[in-house]
């Protein structure tokens, strides 16, 4: 069965579409992105967009399937990082 979506453009979503898939706040996001700590994302013209892919990419670096699981890459909280998180990203 063909892709319905191949052929198409990414699809590009504002600021507070990118907050509501990602079940957080608008602030939340602006200061990730402030950060450094939150999805890519691209500036066309003055508007900040997010590609989908990016937005669960980003995710998917949280991912685990359990609490002991000792994976070395993590979603960092919406705050300036400290050397050490720096260096562990």
């Amino acid at each position: 069965m063909p892709d319905p979506m191949a052929g198409l453009p990414p699809r590009f979503l504002r600021t507070p579409e990118a907050a509501r898939f990602l079940g957080i706040s608008i602030r939340t996001l602006e200061k990730h992105r402030t950060y450094g700590t939150g999805p890519m994302y691209r500036k066309i013209g003055g508007r900040v967009v997010y590609a989908v892919e990016d937005l669960q990419a980003w995710t998917a670096i949280g991912a685990r399937r359990s609490t002991s699981d000792d994976t070395p890459r993590r979603v960092f909280p919406a705050r300036p990082l400290t050397p050490a998180e720096r260096g562990a990203r």
